[in-house]
């Protein structure tokens, strides 16, 4: 019988326990090395890409234990990495060391995340969406579109006409 990845009742894989545990040793460090701030925070998918990882980090984005940092400062196991992104502060405590980027379910295993929940989306529906099948705005619908979604300039626009001046 293989051993492999399992397969859910949807097809998708799933990852146990003890493959987790393989690859997030896999991807560890060896005895004495350490691994770089903006390496860590792209390992454990907290950034899209490692240079957007050190771009935050020379931001000020990134704080470790409090304190902000350069994109290869040490992590090391207990160290707090806030990160903040998107209007969103991350909080996560290190639990392991990686250098490697591992999956979703791997990677989560490697912080406890002590963010605060995200705010609520708004219930409101946005401004200046139009039904369907009613055709092109017209230059006043496209006026006040522009109104409602904060587009326009304070008041009402050149005088109407070609723009030329009285003769």
């Amino acid at each position: 019988m293989a051993s492999g990845p399992q397969r859910n009742g949807t097809g998708e894989r799933t990852v146990g326990s003890a493959e987790a545990v393989a690859a997030a040793k896999a991807a560890a460090p060896a005895n004495g090395e350490t691994v770089r701030v903006d390496s860590w925070i792209w390992s454990v998918r907290l950034v899209k890409t490692r240079s957007m990882g050190a771009t935050a980090c020379r931001g000020g984005h990134v704080r470790v234990n409090g304190e902000r940092v350069k994109p290869a400062h040490s992590l090391r196991v207990g160290d707090e990495v806030r990160l903040r992104r998107d209007g969103r502060e991350r909080i996560v405590v290190v639990k392991r060391l990686i250098r490697k980027r591992v999956g979703a379910p791997v990677a989560a295993e490697c912080y406890i995340d002590n963010s605060p929940p995200p705010p609520p989306r708004e219930a409101v529906a946005p401004a200046g969406i139009r039904d369907r099948g009613t055709g092109r705005p017209t230059k006043r619908d496209r006026r006040e579109l522009e109104r409602l979604r904060g587009l326009a300039g304070p008041g009402p626009g050149p005088a109407s006409g070609s723009g030329a001046g009285p003769r």
